[in-house]
């Protein structure tokens, strides 16, 4: 017996790139702040199962799929006897450890297809977007949680039979995949190792993060730009003068409608507006309010509000209220922050009214 190179330096690139993309994605999952990196794994997911499948094709032989293309019933009858303590030793992948493969590569195309279209129907950004409605995207999220949650069980049940193999071999199997050497017969013939290759995937996957977080964030300070909302100069003279000039996609119609109906007692404010005034403002603000669902913010809060409900606060919306639910007291009171109503102070993107996701900030 020998130490040879069972696992070449591709494959383990892969192995241990495609592991560390699906766990920082999963615990960036429920942080608005943290989306444009969740998205950026979930391309480089994809992108690396894309790799995996030419390698399994042309790599070297262990990381063939015609090397371990076992049926699931040779993959339960090898966790019997591994169970038992009378399964052969492999090595390359085992019939229950080859299950596992195929099963993480198909949920990781699943979870990453189904992240993109959520990307375009509920964020209207990336190569899905305009393909689906904000309605359709978020039935399509709740079908993605649910194929990232059946894909973290397959990765316990792998590390799980890794652990029971290493104790059962008496060999570490995780350092393998880091060195991607085992014990071997003297005439096993030995992996090529394939340094160029691992170093073009390097290359790919560098070059990638560098467009990603340079080129693309450099100078908004976020991944995706919400579309440019249609804009009044009267508007923006006459609510910005006094505070925040709130675009009209944040609150429905009505609400407008009430608002300039009670200008002379806005907010304690008489807001002294003639009629030919009210009637531009009127204009502007109802065929852009929150039922043309312009934003995906807009979107939520008008399917938030009850029909016969009328706000005329945006921090009296529902969907207002369950977003900012969990954010501290002490960030309210933050001298940079101080008001509910300054958006400006934790949304990037809160005076052109997009209010996107990942550009949400809380100042420390």
């Amino acid at each position: 017996m020998k130490s040879i190179l069972i696992w070449d330096l591709p494959l383990r690139l892969f192995h241990w790139l495609f592991a560390a993309s699906f766990v920082g994605a999963w615990l960036t999952a429920e942080s608005d702040a943290w989306l444009s990196l969740h998205i950026f794994l979930g391309y480089l997911m994809l992108g690396l199962i894309g790799f995996r499948l030419v390698w399994g094709l042309a790599g070297s032989r262990y990381a063939r799929f015609s090397t371990f293309l076992y049926g699931p019933r040779a993959g339960l009858a090898y966790l019997r006897q591994a169970i038992t303590g009378s399964a052969a030793r492999h090595l390359g992948h085992n019939p229950a450890g080859s299950q596992a493969v195929f099963l993480l590569l198909g949920l990781g195309l699943l979870v990453g297809l189904s992240g993109l279209f959520v990307q375009g129907g509920e964020e209207q950004h990336g190569a899905a977007a305009g393909l689906f409605g904000y309605a359709v995207g978020q039935a399509i999220k709740q079908g993605h949680e649910i194929l990232a949650s059946l894909m973290l069980l397959v990765v316990f049940g792998h590390l799980a039979g890794v652990a029971l193999e290493s104790w059962l071999h008496r060999e570490n199997l995780a350092r393998s995949m880091l060195t991607g050497r085992k014990q071997a017969e003297s005439a096993t013939p030995a992996a090529r190792p394939h340094f160029l290759v691992a170093g073009l995937l390097l290359i790919a996957v560098a070059g990638f993060a560098a467009w990603w977080f340079h080129y693309r964030i450099a100078d908004s300070g976020i991944a995706f730009v919400g579309k440019k909302l249609p804009a009044s100069a009267l508007w923006q003279e006459e609510c910005g003068s006094c505070h925040q000039a709130f675009h009209p996609s944040l609150l429905p119609a009505r609400s407008w409608r009430s608002l300039m109906a009670q200008q002379d007692r806005h907010f304690g404010d008489d807001l002294g507006l003639d009629a030919a005034t009210l009637a531009e403002l009127l204009a502007y603000a109802v065929p852009n309010a929150a039922e043309q669902g312009a934003t995906e913010a807009a979107w939520k809060i008008n399917r938030s509000v009850p029909a016969n409900a009328t706000p005329l606060r945006i921090t009296e919306t529902p969907y207002w209220l369950k977003k900012h639910r969990e954010i501290a007291a002490a960030d309210w009171k933050n001298p940079k922050v101080k008001s509910k109503a300054n958006c400006t102070a934790c949304h990037l993107d809160a005076e052109a009214g997009a209010y996107e996701d990942a550009a949400m900030r809380i100042p420390r």
